[in-house]
């Protein structure tokens, strides 16, 4: 079993709140570097989410 599956595992039911966390975190890392990776730390945020499945529903990227 791998980390990812314990950890979805033990997340299992609180979502939401693993969710807020993750924002939270990186919310707490744009402040400490002054937003200067923050383009990397949203894709984070939301690969994490993706993995967590606690990703919000987002707006379909534009197509071209």
């Amino acid at each position: 079993m791998s980390m990812l599956d314990k950890l979805k595992g033990m997340l299992k039911g609180h979502e939401d709140t693993a969710r807020q966390g993750v924002e939270k975190a990186g919310d707490a890392f744009d402040a400490k570097t002054g937003n200067k990776y923050q383009s990397q730390v949203d894709m984070a945020q939301q690969r994490l989410n993706e993995q967590l499945g606690s990703d919000k529903p987002q707006d379909p990227p534009p197509q071209s």
